[in-house]
């Protein structure tokens, strides 16, 4: 007889997979990775997307399609995150180089039909409502002073959009509203969700074992036999083991549970408990701050791991953007007054060096 599934506290999981484009615009509110954003909202963007370290624009990181279905104001509802792509801003357990935001409309709204949009192979959908970024698919606050008919989030992006490709188009009848400027954005893919399959029994053995070896160590610690964790010859290999287990316990238990199903690169679970790939920089909830629109407490809704590093196409230096845990947490109530885009928070946890 095949084991049950556990209900409680079931994670969903995020995977990427290859998509034909269309598939990823907004009227089929997408989860994704890379590429430009496919905003929710499509008027009330955010005015400005800045890294906290250098003041220089973010680009568009991943979106996390995430209905409540309890919640009419929450028909729709997705979550943004955006980071900075300079290695410079990317500090150990620092999030200050990472901004989302969540935003959520009721099924009935000027946007979008009532009923699910027909699936319309290769037809590209012109619904947005203001002016986009030509270079990163952020709000376009500025124009081009030439032709004034391709917006920019930043002078920086309009100067990287001139020496790539604008310049030659500049004035002419053509528009590079879809142009993609190599270097900047992320490669696209389509989060495809799917439940983790983790049994009870499973779970059970894994608490047991894990309690059992610490009683064990705890132990031989008060019958001075454990000795230290460095250099100590005294200990035997397994009691060298079962120490660093211990002393990596957090890391193991990451390991093991993300092994299981490798290719994850997201694990759903609002109102659980992130998986921590550490025992260092762990929350407190106090360091988690309450909904600055309704004042309500955040809590825990998704993890980026950092298996979705390797889908990047970043720089593969020593000194590049790294993480280990991106933990995002939401407004408990997911409340809907304030912008149409509310910031979120974002804690990121980075493997330390005892980790590995």
């Amino acid at each position: 007889m095949a084991e049950n599934l556990t209900l409680e506290g079931m994670v969903e999981l995020g995977y990427l997979e290859e998509s034909e484009s269309w598939r990823l615009q907004s009227v089929y509110f997408p989860s994704k990775l890379g590429g430009k954003p496919a905003w929710l909202d499509l008027y009330n963007l955010p005015e400005k997307i800045i890294c906290q370290k250098c003041n220089k624009g973010c680009i568009f990181l991943c979106q996390v399609y995430a209905p409540i279905e309890d919640k009419d104001c929450c028909f729709h509802r997705t979550i943004f995150v955006f980071f900075c792509k300079n290695p410079e801003c990317c500090e150990k357990n620092y999030s200050g180089n990472f901004t989302l935001f969540r935003c959520q409309l009721k099924r009935a709204n000027e946007f979008y039909s009532f009923n699910p949009p027909i699936e319309l192979p290769n037809l590209e959908f012109d619904v947005i409502k203001c002016t986009l970024c030509s270079v990163c698919g952020n709000k376009g606050t500025s124009c081009c002073g030439k032709c004034k008919t391709t917006f920019y989030c930043s002078k920086d992006h309009q100067i990287i959009d001139w020496k790539s490709n604008h310049k030659a188009i500049c004035s002419k009848d053509k528009k590079n509203g879809n142009e993609i400027v190599t270097g900047v954005l992320l490669p696209q893919f389509e989060i495809v969700i799917e439940d983790e399959e983790i049994s009870e029994d499973e779970t059970c053995r894994e608490t047991k074992t894990e309690k059992e070896r610490l009683q064990e160590f705890e132990h031989l610690v008060q019958e001075g036999k454990a000795g230290t964790l460095q250099g100590d010859d005294s200990i035997n290999d397994e009691l060298q083991k079962m120490a660093i287990s211990l002393e990596d316990k957090y890391f193991s238990k990451f390991t093991k549970r993300v092994s299981k199903m490798p290719k994850q690169v997201l694990r759903y679970d609002r109102g659980g408990k992130p998986l921590w790939i550490s025992s260092d920089h762990i929350p407190n909830e106090d360091d988690i701050p309450n909904c600055e629109y309704c004042g309500k407490n955040r809590q825990f809704e998704f993890q980026i791991l950092p298996q979705m590093l390797n889908y990047l196409d970043l720089d593969n230096t020593q000194k590049s953007v790294d993480w280990g845990v991106l933990a995002i947490y939401t407004c408990s109530e997911s409340c809907d007054g304030g912008p149409a885009y509310k910031q979120e928070f974002l804690w990121k946890q980075d493997i330390v060096s005892t980790a590995l």
